[in-house]
């Protein structure tokens, strides 16, 4: 059987080396790969993973994890991977956990994610872990499924699903890896996972109040690509629910004063109320093109 462990990297010749090299010591019985996508380093990463005896595939610049990800699968099944296993190169997931989720696969199971959340973490700031936990409830709720860690870069899968998930978000790509692994009836498990405080600064995350902005962003395109009804009827109830209850107000006004007018109340309620019904018959109509 043959098993790819890929691991994106830019800029990470630091961590890089003892990353391969670790890996090497826990699949020395094994029948394995090591690939890296070198998404446009400057510093290195490609000669240290040549080094140490990875494959490589290299951006001439920077594209972003998405499209490293993208990368990732092509190559893999350029190599006839049948088990893929993707972690990250700063060191932070522990190689000696790469078995675990190996075996899982060979168990059955299609997608593999190492839960940080059902194992140990050694530090992960408040606002990023509040931001997975949020991720994870929404994963929960479009896939019915109990996700604890859906932002988990430590995941192993077969072939089929690298094959069969047309992965086309740029920036929920893990999260929708999920999810369409989950509408297509994949076997989904988790695996508890140790998770290392990283050293250094977290590229991921340098600006606090920017990483919540793109998170909740993010959480929003889900529930829109995912689930519109849902999406669309919520914000259309609130406009129309508003516009009603400016009717009510008015309508209370006529019955115990005997006062009418009030022409833009009257005009705001109407249109608010309009807007959530157009809002909300964005909903079904996106709902039945999605299916």
């Amino acid at each position: 059987m043959t098993i790819v462990i890929t691991i994106p990297a830019h800029n990470e010749a630091k961590s890089l080396g003892k990353v391969i090299q670790d890996i090497k010591k826990v699949m020395a019985r094994e029948n394995y790969k090591i690939l890296v996508v070198d998404d446009g380093s400057t510093d290195g990463t490609t000669h240290i993973a040549k080094e140490n005896g990875a494959i490589v595939v290299s951006h001439q610049v920077k594209k972003g994890l998405a499209q490293t990800f993208r990368t990732e699968l092509a190559k893999c099944v350029e190599l006839k991977a049948e088990i893929i296993v993707h972690i990250d190169a700063d060191g932070q997931y522990l190689a000696q956990d790469i078995p675990r989720l190996i075996e899982e696969v060979k168990n059955g199971y299609d997608l593999v994610l190492g839960s940080r959340f059902k194992g140990k973490i050694e530090y992960m700031p408040l606002l990023k872990r509040l931001g997975n936990m949020a991720f994870s409830w929404v994963i929960s709720n479009v896939t019915n499924l109990k996700i604890s860690d859906a932002q988990t870069g430590f995941r192993a899968f077969t072939r089929e699903v690298a094959e069969k998930l047309n992965i086309t978000s740029n920036h929920t790509y893990t999260q929708e890896q999920i999810i369409r692994a989950a509408k297509q009836n994949f076997k989904i498990k988790e695996v508890p996972v140790y998770f290392k405080r990283r050293d250094g600064k977290s590229k991921l995350m340098k600006n606090p109040i920017e990483y919540a902005i793109r998170a909740w962003i993010n959480l929003l395109r889900i529930y829109r690509d995912y689930q519109p009804l849902k999406f669309f009827v919520g914000i259309g109830s609130t406009f129309f629910s508003l516009g009603f209850l400016i009717g009510l107000y008015l309508l209370y006004l006529f019955l115990t004063t005997g006062a009418i007018g009030h022409v833009p109340l009257t005009i705001l309620s109407m249109l608010l109320m309009l807007v959530g019904i157009q809002i909300s018959l964005f909903g079904f109509l996106a709902d039945m093109q999605r299916r």
